[in-house]
């Protein structure tokens, strides 16, 4: 054996593991990127329990299983469900929402995600809700779809840095434009702030403005100069960052994975010519 065909044996294989790599990471990205949808916001399960086995644990299953079977085609949707045997005492409904700028199949992949860790914090319960940073899950045997719900549930701001009057500027600017948007979705930005609110697609244009307008007076006024933050409602929110704020938006992540993609098509071209 000569020394080019000792350098074709040795090469191949190291070229095939080099390709595989870079066919793994791309396939793979979308779910890295997806991880930060993934993020945690808060959970709250009913307190009232029901029966292994009963009709209401299998109406409970289908509606989980319905919600995630949807999200592959549709941003939201809304069921009630009583299988055969189900007394009106067994009746679920449930719902999710996906964040207005995530494409299908983040969104199948966030309510998936949200749903299996439904299922573990809230074993057993009558009924649950669960809000990632790319979607919201909900589900209980109390009547709430297409109902007008404004409790705060979760909310958060970030640590008191000093007054900063541009900053805060913007955030209202921001805001205000976020209020008065008329969509069940939107995002706003000036410089470097940035703002975004939604709403749970059961309620109407009027109710969900209302509801917007309540976020933010909320958020404006108990997170006062903080740089972040965050007003969760029953069937809405709120968020601004003003500088760097964890949360990313679907443009965002569209733009990583593009990136990411050419990079990697890029690095193995290199390989190869390098190679031969």
């Amino acid at each position: 054996m000569n020394c080019h065909e000792a350098y074709l044996l040795s090469s191949a294989p190291n070229l095939t593991v080099f390709l595989i790599i870079i066919v793994l990471l791309v396939v793979l990205f979308p779910y890295s990127s997806a991880s930060s949808l993934d993020s945690f916001m808060y959970v709250g399960c009913s307190q009232i329990k029901y029966s292994p086995g009963s009709p209401y644990e299998s109406n409970v299953n289908s509606i989980l299983a319905s919600l995630v079977n949807s999200a592959s085609i549709s941003s939201f949707n809304s069921f009630k469900i009583s299988l055969p045997g189900s007394t009106q005492a067994d009746v679920v409904y449930g719902l999710y929402q996906c964040r207005g700028d995530l494409t299908n199949p983040e969104c199948h992949h966030c309510v998936a995600s949200a749903v299996t860790r439904l299922s573990t914090f809230c074993v057993g319960t009558s009924g649950g809700a669960l809000q990632l940073e790319g979607c919201f899950v909900k589900y209980d045997n109390t009547p709430f779809l297409g109902a007008q719900d404004k409790i705060v549930v979760s909310k958060k701001c970030g640590p008191g840095i000093g007054y900063d009057s541009d900053m805060l500027t913007r955030r209202d600017a921001v805001l205000a434009y976020l209020t008065g948007g008329g969509q069940y979705f939107l995002e706003g930005r000036s410089e470097k702030v940035q703002g975004m609110v939604q709403c749970i697609q059961d309620l109407s244009m009027n109710e969900c403005q209302d509801c917007l307008s309540e976020a933010i007076q909320r958020l404006k006024s108990e997170c006062g100069s903080s740089p972040w933050g965050d007003m969760f409602l029953g069937k809405c929110y709120a968020r601004y960052s003003g500088n760097g704020y964890p949360f990313k938006s679907g443009e965002q992540l569209h733009h990583r994975r593009w990136w990411f993609t050419v990079c990697a098509f890029t690095l193995s071209l290199i390989f190869v010519l390098i190679l031969f």
